[in-house]
This record gives structure tokens, sequence and C-alpha cells, in this order.
């Protein structure tokens, strides 16, 4: 009897070309997702006088730098730049560019599940450390660095060692108000930023089959703040219904030949991981984070922690985490104020994030000022035409275009230095949304709820009789 196999090995071997005697594999790539920083990987090759090997089976997205204010003249002359480096890379190479005008343009790791150039089985590398978001339609997908991105452009190939294998099942249903960020901050928060250090995870149990394919990258995506190398969710009929019928995908008879092969993508019984671990989702609160880490996070009515009672490591990590914060030990996150919100970024933009934050807006005020960034124009063309988009204006915050925005802050959307933002984005390092930002973490709804309060709020009861 062949020994039985996890998604990973089947993902793996399907790719693997070589195997050296380091252990290193040689690995076909299906996808490569290139954007504006990717100028590094298109210089290196061009130096080496070197092509494009697969001009197909590459896409470009502007997404990084994208303003979402005033496309129409972009005063930034680097951001001007940085957009303009890649229109004529891909016009050079013959690349596929879903360019800033595009109808569907967005932030990469949205806009290809959107467009069906996100597939099951598939192996998918983008220069973002976010790539893992793919891995919720059960593809192998990881993001890589530079010359990695040079080597892939030049052969469609990448070396890479194969990571260990770890299974996160979440059992049982989450409770109304609480979905995938709090899914993901839970197991960060409990396990560690490296809790999945080397490892591909593959996410089980009742809980993750409940999710929407939305919930599901929403997982995929975070897996990387908990120090794996990849996320992944086998495929089933949530994931096919999703595919069916986008513009990339398969169709006809390639449609059905292709289910059948998409079905075979799943663990076997009793396949073996080199590390398991469970938890109960009926006890997973709305959580937020609080510190300088994804892993520094607490359910929504817990205190702050006292460095005095950690262990001596993660002590002096909290004590410079609250400084940096401008908190105390013992204080409650609720009602901790912000300056600012913000919904947006490839973790939590999609039509269903935006719906879950409105439901938590409707007809009521925000306390502090906002911005709401879609995914990607066919959401934000969509949340219109739902109405989602008058909900959040008439709320008082901004409705603006798709890009990676606040994330990152690459395309001056910024968090003043010491102001305090409530975020749906994915790190809240030192920094990250500007020069001494200081973000908080947490799902949709949970901003939303921060919004109107203008304050760190339990969103459950503003959800009632609304969901």
């Amino acid at each position: 009897m062949p020994r039985p196999t996890t998604l990973l090995d089947k993902l793996w071997s399907a790719h693997e070309i070589l195997r050296r005697d380091d252990g290193s594999s040689l690995l076909w790539v299906d996808r490569h997702l290139v954007h504006e920083g990717s100028h590094h990987g298109f210089a290196k090759i061009a130096a080496r006088g070197l092509a494009v090997a697969e001009p197909s089976l590459t896409i470009a997205v502007v997404d990084h730098y994208a303003p979402t204010h005033d496309r129409d003249h972009i005063e930034n002359a680097q951001i001007a730049g940085m957009i303009d480096t890649l229109e004529r890379n891909a016009k050079a190479h013959d690349i596929r560019i879903f360019g800033l005008n595009s109808p569907y343009q967005g932030i990469v790791h949205v806009l290809g599940p959107e467009q069906g150039l996100t597939l099951p089985g598939l192996l998918i590398n983008c220069g973002d450390s976010h790539t893992s978001t793919h891995g919720a339609f059960g593809a192998l997908a990881f993001g890589i660095g530079a010359t990695e991105v040079a080597h892939v452009l030049a052969t469609q190939t990448i070396w890479q060692k194969r990571p260990k294998s770890m299974r996160i099942t979440v059992d049982g249903r989450l409770a109304p108000g609480v979905g995938a960020k709090d899914i993901a901050l839970n197991w960060i928060a409990k396990l560690g930023t490296d809790g999945a250090r080397g490892h591909a995870v593959e996410y089980a149990g009742q809980a993750i089959r409940d999710l929407s394919m939305e919930g599901r990258m929403t997982l995929c995506n975070l897996s990387i703040e908990g120090g794996a190398r990849l996320g992944m969710v086998a495929p089933d009929q949530v994931t096919f219904d999703y595919v069916r019928g986008r513009p990339f995908a398969p169709a006809g008879a390639a449609w059905d030949a292709a289910l059948g092969d998409w079905a075979q993508l799943v663990t076997d019984n009793d396949a073996a991981f080199d590390r398991e671990t469970s938890f109960d989702a009926s006890e997973i609160e709305p959580i937020v984070t609080w510190g300088t880490s994804p892993e520094q996070a607490l359910p929504i009515g817990a205190v702050l922690p006292d460095p005095a009672r950690l262990g001596e490591s993660q002590a002096d990590m909290a004590r410079a985490a609250l400084e940096y914060m401008g908190l105390s030990a013992g204080r409650p996150l609720i009602g901790i104020p912000v300056d600012q919100v913000f919904i947006g970024s490839c973790t939590n933009a999609r039509i269903e994030d935006l719906r879950a934050a409105a439901a938590v807006m409707k007809g009521r005020r925000a306390q502090v000022p906002g911005m709401v960034s879609p995914g990607s124009t066919p959401i934000r063309v969509q949340a219109e035409a739902e109405g989602l988009d008058q909900i959040f204006r008439d709320a008082g915050l901004d409705w603006v275009a798709s890009g990676c925005s606040m994330c990152v802050g690459m395309n001056g959307d910024l968090v003043a230095p010491g102001k305090r933002c409530a975020s749906t984005t994915n790190r809240n390092f030192r920094g990250r949304q500007g020069p001494g930002s200081r973000t908080h973490l947490m799902s949709p709804v949970m901003v939303a709820a921060a919004a109107v309060t203008g304050k760190l709020t339990d969103a459950r009861p503003l959800l009632a009789g609304r969901i």
C-alpha cells in the first residue's frame, strides 16, 4: 500500500523537477505575480541579457504604490516612476499587466483569485510575503526575494528546501461577530510569531470548512505572521463554486477535467505531519493586537499584560512595546482611544469584509477619521452597487480607490507619528503604517466598532440584530 500523503506532499511532488544532494528541490512555477517592487528582478535579468522565460505565466499588477486618490495626475515623481517602470518592463517582455487604470486593478493577492488566475494545485510565487493568501485554494504559494524573482523570470523555476508540515485544526463553530482574522490572531498569540517557523501550515476542522473563500484567504494570508512559510486549505465545493466562471478559470471540458484533479488535493487519512495543534472555535473571541508584533494580541475583554509577570525574554519585548504604543500594564483594551481607522489590504478588503464593516456602521457616525480602500476595482464597483460606499461616506469615512495603501504606506497613505490606528491590515510592526505610527490589528467589524465609538470596542453588541 502506498504511504498516506499530505496536501503538501502532493503539491510538492507535482512540481518537483529534480532534487540536489543538499535537499533543495527545483520546482516548476505555474504563476509568477510581479508588482512595482519587482523592478530589481527585471534589472537583474536585463543585466545578463535575459528574457522572461514564460511571459504568459507572469502577471504584472500595480498595487503597492498605487495612489488611492487623484490617479489622473500622480504628483509624487518616485511613485509615478515605480509604476512607469513596471509598465515598461511588462511591455518589453510581453507580460499581461493590470495597470493603474485597468477596470480589474487591485491588490495582487485579491486580483489573482478574483480573476481565476489562482487555481487549486498551482505553485504561485510573488515578491511579497503574503503570497501565502493563494494557499486558500489548495495551492502551493509563497513569497520570494529579489534574486529569486529574477530566477523565476529567467527560468520559470525556483530552488526551495521543502518545509516541514504542520496541521492546525479548528473544530467547532465560531460565535457571531468572530471570524477568520480572529482565528489567525488567536493562534499566533498562543503559539507566537515563531510558532510555525519553517512549516507549511494546513488548516483543517469544521470551523475552517465553514469559512467562505474570503475567510480562508484571510487565514492563509496571516500564516506568515506566525512564522509559517505558507498556509493552505484543501479545496472543496466552496472553492470550486468560487472559482467557477472566473475570467481565467478553466471552462467546458477543461473545467470538468480540472475538477477531477482538484478533488484529489486532500490530505490522506492517517497521513503524518511533523507537528499538529488544535483549537476550539467556540472559545475564540474578537482579538486585538496591543503591541508591535502580531503575537502581542489578546481578546478584546482582556487587560494589558504586566511585563513583570512574564518570562525574561517576553518581558523586555512587552516593556518596549507598551512604551512605543503609549500604553500601561493592567489597562483594559476596551476603551483605549484611537485617532483613526483603516479598512483595506490584502488581508481584509474583499466584499465580505466590506459588508461586515458596513453592518456595524450603517446609520451610525464615525467619531474619528478613517479610510476604506476596497481590495480591487471590481470589489469597489460591487460595493457601490450594493450601497456600501454610501454607508461609509454617511458615517464620515473616506471611500477611496484600491491598492496596498495604508497597510505599508508606500503610496503616501500614512498614519502620523504618535497616532493610533485601528486597522484591518496584517502587520503592527514599529513604523509599519508610517514613522512613529501605532497600529492595532483587528477584524473589519472591530475596526468599524472602533470608528463609531472612537475607541477599542467589542463589536458584538453593535452587531446585535444586524447579522
